[in-house]
């Protein structure tokens, strides 16, 4: 009966981690896409942001880096949201493939991207790692 109970209560918090990571991801690419400087409220001082290879640490540094990208509008389309309990703090390693396509523009990028969430004393959740990564083919 044990081993059966810690099995159920193993599922249901693999079945919350998915939940949270897909509304996250959700959330994350709406406010990019219709409100990027909104993303700042995602982050905390201690986060860290990889883009292309460049990081960036702190609110400031990353709303700075997301703020000067050179394109106004963008459309992300999600392709695969995969998302695992990282055992550090009760946080969720999200991990994001699709592609994103630049108002004017036909053709679209693909791209890939990581999240790791930390939970805050609100009951929400920040981003304390963030890694993202153009796909070239």
């Amino acid at each position: 009966k044990e081993k059966e109970r810690e099995e159920r209560e193993r599922e249901m918090e693999e079945q919350q981690v998915e939940i949270v990571g897909r509304a996250f991801v959700e959330h994350y690419y709406k406010l990019f896409d219709a409100d990027r400087p909104s993303l700042t409220s995602l982050y905390q001082p201690s986060s860290l942001l990889t883009f292309e290879g460049q990081k960036f640490q702190g609110v400031e540094d990353i709303s700075s880096k997301l703020n000067s990208l050179p394109f106004d509008q963008c459309r992300h389309l999600i392709s695969t949201v995969d998302s695992q309990p990282s055992f550090l703090n009760g946080g969720i390693l999200v991990f994001v493939s699709g592609s994103l396509q630049l108002a004017g523009e036909e053709h679209h990028l693909r791209f890939s991207q990581m999240f790791h969430l930390i939970p805050t004393a609100q009951g929400s959740f920040f981003v304390q790692n963030d890694i993202f990564r153009l796909n070239y083919c």
